[in-house]
């Protein structure tokens, strides 16, 4: 999609907004551009692996989901509006309802995405805004609950973490509904400590925004905070009286975020209504009604499972413990971090201080409204960590990710780690920045006593050398935690380059291109980049290539576009190391009363007999109906050829009333007038009985008034050894000698004629 014109008034908004930040990061300290730094190098490096490693998509073709969304959303629209053309043009992950196809997912994530589509042309401009986002926020939550550096490490160790730096670069809604979270968390620590009203509302909106995007998610990030404001509304209410006079302070910012918070759940149960026809029916349990949180049969598309209690400890407990070693910064390291920082707060907190003894004395109220509030925000960030981890525990998605549950590179585990507890990087960051400037202090402290005994150089040198070793130690786990999975995505990304290299080389202008179908009859699963535009009507129509009678309804629909169809030779599997060589053939269709075509094959010397073959998908194996007569026939021609030298020519025809073989004059194997598939096979044999066959398969179907034949050529061909068909591995490539032995030849070539 092209970019769109920025409106000067946008501009002039983002040139004062530029500007006032240059003012303020000129005012900023060392810590506040340090923290400004991170973010943006954070966005930066998001930036640069989506445009990468991701070019051409991940592994998890819900992607094309959200870009999809988001380009309907652009464009106006909640669903495609495909009519009887709904199933050729269906996508991955969208429900179809009357000939309208509308997402599973609520599109908070992809209106995100389609704002920097609308203003850069280019949706990965979201990702790196969000990438960015989290890791200040995440800098702006610890330095709120603890201070700021504190909230600078936790920004460092956030960013750093695998699954951050992998789920943050596709277009996925993990990263950007965490983003929701931590803006609510931010912004409802901050409105508790200042007692702001606008800052209690804007925590409101950030949740019920999260909610709108992904409702389990947000209500098990928010829990901890629901729980913390209920309680602070019956203290509020016990001392003001009740009735109360006038409404307490904390009644009233709590208050302000529950309402904002639930106006966005009635946003959400309106967009149930819009697109289900049911307040309480969400997108995703109209396309799978058994997908939702809860224990039991659990059911989506073809996969089910007797979803148990003790399934569900088992998976979990893998996936939190693939979080801890793999997925966190520098692996364990990184865990053992944030348990040493939760520990060393804990402690502190319950002899009565903060984590770093920040504030004045004892008897101070600033102080002590400092050490309950460090408190409270420690707690509720503790909290998040139960409640993310036990609440998934009702969710067999996280089941669904390991596909062996012992092993941590099988299944999209593998790939993006386990991404249904993204949230959790959060409180894991902000402790383990907690234990790094407790590290740091104890250096400093470890310096000061040194220095008392020993020259004031070794004592330097002996903390250098100590913080050198804890830096690059740190160093190689995060390289090495983030090695494996982008190593793994590089491998799929080099995939994706081969199989799109004809897409990317065509220039479409009025194209309608049939795709295949290797994991069922989905638009984007697997070939995400092969994407529709709403209407149905860009430079280029992508369909699925189905049944012939489909495949005619479709060419019926566009009946001035050129013709073509994307395939490959090999077989498409979810192996990154397994490749296909793909083609992009050009087709027409032919009509007449009667299509004569003759296919030349090429022989080897030690040949020197040949079976010719031709059959029908459907006229050949029951009466037919043609003009309203009851039409029998043969199921199928062939005849054999016994005098070979270097090349075979055969000659084949079709009509109305069937094909018919040359060699076989006396057999017309009867087609399906609605729309049927022509085979044609020659198969070689050698003197030790060892075949190879040369099989093409043309789309047909009776036109006009029934006298007249209409065909798709050329015809799907393939070579198959020992077999008669051998599906995509044997897909002939006529652009590409090297993929055949130098005697295979494959011409066919049809002519239409008035008269039969």
């Amino acid at each position: 999609m092209s970019s769109l014109a920025v409106p000067p008034r946008l501009r002039t908004l983002a040139c004062r907004l530029a500007s006032r930040g240059r003012v303020r990061l000129a005012r900023a300290d060392r810590l506040t551009l340090a923290a400004v730094f991170v973010a943006v190098a954070t966005g930066l490096l998001t930036f640069g692996i989506a445009a990468t490693l991701f070019r051409y998509h991940s592994v998890n073709h819900d992607e094309g989901v959200y870009l999809t969304q988001a380009a309907l959303l652009l464009s106006g629209q909640l669903e495609i509006h495909a009519g009887t053309l709904a199933d050729a043009v269906h996508p991955w992950f969208f429900i179809e309802d009357g000939g309208r196809l509308y997402p599973k997912y609520n599109p908070v994530p992809a209106a995100m995405f389609a704002v920097s589509l609308a203003l850069f042309g280019e949706p990965r401009v979201t990702l790196a805004v969000v990438a960015a986002g989290n890791a200040a926020l995440v800098f702006l939550l610890g330095a709120a609950a603890f201070d700021r550096r504190v909230g600078l490490a936790a920004a460092v160790l956030f960013a750093a973490s695998p699954l951050a730096l992998v789920t943050s670069s596709v277009f996925l809604p993990y990263a950007p509904t965490t983003f929701l979270n931590l803006l609510f968390a931010v912004a409802y620590l901050r409105g508790v400590r200042d007692r702001s009203l606008p800052l209690a509302g804007l925590a409101g909106v950030a949740i019920g925004l999260a909610f709108f995007a992904r409702p389990f998610t947000a209500v098990l990030f928010a829990a901890p905070f629901i729980v913390h404001a209920l309680a602070g509304v019956a203290v509020g209410l016990r001392e003001a009286g009740i009735p109360p006079l006038s409404l307490p302070e904390s009644v009233r910012r709590h208050g302000l975020t529950a309402l904002f918070g639930t106006l966005f759940v009635g946003v959400t149960l309106a967009y149930n209504l819009r697109m289900t026809g049911s307040l309480l029916t969400f997108p995703y349990e109209a396309f799978a009604p058994m997908d939702g949180p809860g224990f039991g049969e659990r059911r989506i598309l073809g996969h089910s499972e007797d979803y148990t209690p003790e399934l569900a400890l088992r998976s979990n407990g893998y996936a939190l413990w693939y979080l801890a070693t793999r997925w966190v910064v520098a692996g364990p390291l990184g865990t053992l971090l944030a348990l040493v920082g939760g520990g060393l707060a804990a402690r502190r907190w319950l002899s009565g201080r903060r984590a770093f003894g920040v504030g004045g004395g004892d008897g101070d109220d600033n102080a002590i409204a400092d050490r309950r509030f460090e408190r409270t925000a420690g707690l509720l960030l503790a909290g998040v960590v139960v409640s993310v981890a036990v609440g998934n525990l009702f969710f067999w998605g996280t089941n669904n990710l390991l596909a062996t549950l012992s092993d941590p590179t099988d299944g999209l585990v593998a790939a993006f780690g386990p991404f249904y507890h993204f949230d959790l990087l959060v409180p894991l960051s902000v402790f383990g920045g907690v234990a790094v400037v407790a590290g740091g202090r104890g250096l400093s402290r470890l310096r000061a006593r040194l220095a008392s005994r020993a020259t004031p150089g070794a004592a330097q040198g002996v903390v250098v050398a100590v913080a050198v070793l804890a830096l690059f130690g740190g160093a190689l786990g995060a390289a090495a935690a983030v090695e494996a999975p982008l190593d793994r995505h590089t491998a799929y990304a080099d995939k994706y380059e081969a199989a799109y290299e004809p897409i990317e080389s065509a220039s479409f202008a009025d194209d309608l291109v049939f795709i295949p179908t290797p994991y069922g009859e989905w638009l984007g699963h697997p070939f995400q980049p092969l994407r529709n535009e709403p209407g149905l009507d860009g430079p280029v129509v992508y369909a699925l290539d189905r049944d012939p009678a489909e495949d005619f309804a479709v060419i019926d629909a566009y009946p001035d576009r050129e013709l073509q169809r994307y395939a490959y030779r090999g077989v498409w599997t979810p192996n990154p190391n397994r490749h296909v060589t793909p083609k992009l053939e050009s087709l027409d269709v032919r009509e007449g009363a009667r299509i004569g075509a003759t296919t030349t094959v090429g022989v080897p010397e030690r040949v020197e007999s040949a079976r010719v073959r031709v059959e029908t998908e459907r006229g050949g194996d029951e009466e037919i109906t043609v003009g309203g007569v009851a039409v029998g026939g043969d199921e199928f021609g062939r005849y054999a050829v016994d005098d070979l030298d270097g090349s075979l020519s055969v000659d084949w025809s079709i009509a109305s009333d069937g094909v018919r073989l040359a060699g076989a004059p006396n057999a017309t194997v009867p087609i399906d007038p609605e729309g049927d598939e022509v085979i044609v096979t020659v198969t070689l044999v050698d003197p030790a009985g060892s075949t190879f066959t040369y099989r093409q398969a043309a789309t047909v179907r009776a036109a006009g008034d029934g006298d007249r034949v209409e065909v798709v050529w050329p015809p799907e061909r393939s070579v198959c050894r020992l077999v008669t068909e051998c599906g995509t591995e044997g897909t002939y490539l006529p652009a590409n000698p090297d993929a055949h032995a130098e005697w295979v030849v494959f011409e066919t070539d049809a002519e239409a004629n008035g008269d039969r």
